[in-house]
């Protein structure tokens, strides 16, 4: 009897000839996860990865991680019994007890993978289940609605036996979409894009625009929670944190107010595509979504782009969801909670009372030419880090 964890694969099985490259990075990135909680095997086949503990380990913090690697979309515990159905009617009851015990309703489903053993689905099920009725007789089948659903997959080397799977956390695994780099401030919707871009498979690299003392080291803090509560799920995270004081106070002090958060905006734009190039990033990621303040119209997003160049990708995944969807997503994933904290960002000081949302573009240029930006932004100082996970 072997113990594994048997995680079910997504998207990835619907790849072609470069399907082996996305297993491959999904093992990579399991193995960095799983590192520090013991030594594991790794096995891709047959639609799913197969993690053996190697050792004695901490099976319900292994499930907590598994939980968040993208790549997977179900997983769980499940015993390996060798292909005999009489092994696997004397094996299963003791392994079932925990689940079993307590329940009134269960039901077997069977998948049989390899198709030269002698029992069909149905059989196996039948056989399995009058096995477990004998064995916990409080028990009665519900197919529709069962508290319990045993599974028993038929494969290649062994039969598998679980008492039901987790939904995991889908998408592609992280890296073998290339990496982007990430805006984060601090607030609600830029860590909710981070995360939805890194299921989409890309690796992350954020940047933070501070502005001490008018931000406080608080304020900073928060940016670091957000981002390791991120990395529960995308991995690691490279982070680098630009003083952006200077820039604001120019900008205060030469700009048009109505103009000053869509100069902000373009600054950030232009600093945080050159961090991204030099990091070998190959797009931007925002939270912006349509509509939601007045740098987010249709005009200012176009005003915004405009400062980077034209063929470098701007990826908005919150941009067409309202508030309330960008908060469930944050809660599911526990940046909620840290996102509202009451401390101020480098975007909420020096708002203008009544912001351009139909920005004209030629006085764009001139407020920004009178603002002379360009020697501060290439003397930015950036202080840079790598955020892991936290469980």
């Amino acid at each position: 009897m072997q113990q594994v964890i048997l995680c079910k694969l997504g998207e990835i099985v619907l790849k072609g000839l470069n399907r082996r490259q996305f297993e491959q990075q999904l093992i990579a990135n399991t193995k960095r996860r799983l590192k520090h909680l013991g030594e594991f095997s790794y096995d891709c086949r047959q639609s799913c990865l197969y993690i053996t503990p190697l050792v004695d380990c901490d099976l319900d913090a292994v499930m907590l991680v598994v939980g968040r690697i993208f790549g997977i979309v179900t997983y769980g515990p499940a015993i390996g019994i060798d292909k005999d159905m009489t092994a696997l009617q004397h094996r299963a009851p003791d392994y079932l007890r925990q689940a079993l015990v307590g329940r009134k309703t269960f039901k077997v489903e069977a998948k049989r993978a390899d198709k030269r053993f002698p029992l069909t689905s149905p059989q196996i099920a039948a056989e399995l289940g009058g096995s477990l009725l004998e064995a916990f007789p409080h028990l009665t089948v519900d197919v529709h609605a069962p508290e319990v659903t045993v599974m028993v997959e038929v494969r290649e080397q062994y039969i598998y036996l679980h008492g039901g799977t987790h939904t995991g956390a889908g998408g592609l695994p992280v890296g073998s979409s290339g990496k982007g780099t990430l805006l984060i401030s601090g607030g609600i919707d830029s860590p909710v894009a981070g995360y939805l871009m890194a299921r989409r498979g890309l690796e992350l690299h954020a940047v933070h625009f501070e502005s001490y003392p008018y931000t406080s080291q608080q304020a900073l803090q928060k940016v670091h929670d957000l981002c390791s509560l991120v990395a529960g799920y995308a991995g690691r995270i490279m982070l680098d944190v630009v003083s952006f004081t200077a820039l604001q106070e120019r900008l205060r002090e030469r700009c048009d107010e109505a103009y000053f958060t869509l100069l902000m905006r373009r600054s950030m734009m232009r600093i945080a595509e050159r961090l991204a190039r030099q990091n070998k990033s190959s797009c931007l990621i925002t939270g912006e979504a349509l509509g939601q303040v007045a740098s987010q119209t249709i005009g200012a997003l176009g005003v915004t782009n405009d400062a980077i160049t034209s063929n470098f990708p701007v990826l908005r995944p919150c941009i067409g969801m309202d508030k309330e969807e960008i908060i469930a997503i944050a809660r599911k994933i526990n940046t909620f909670e840290t996102s509202i904290l009451p401390y101020d960002d480098c975007c909420t000081i020096f708002t203008p009372k009544h912001p351009r949302t139909r920005p004209n573009y030629e006085e764009v240029l001139t407020n920004e030419m009178k603002s002379n930006l360009a020697v501060l932004e290439s003397d930015i100082q950036v202080e840079r880090s790598v955020i892991t996970w936290q469980i």
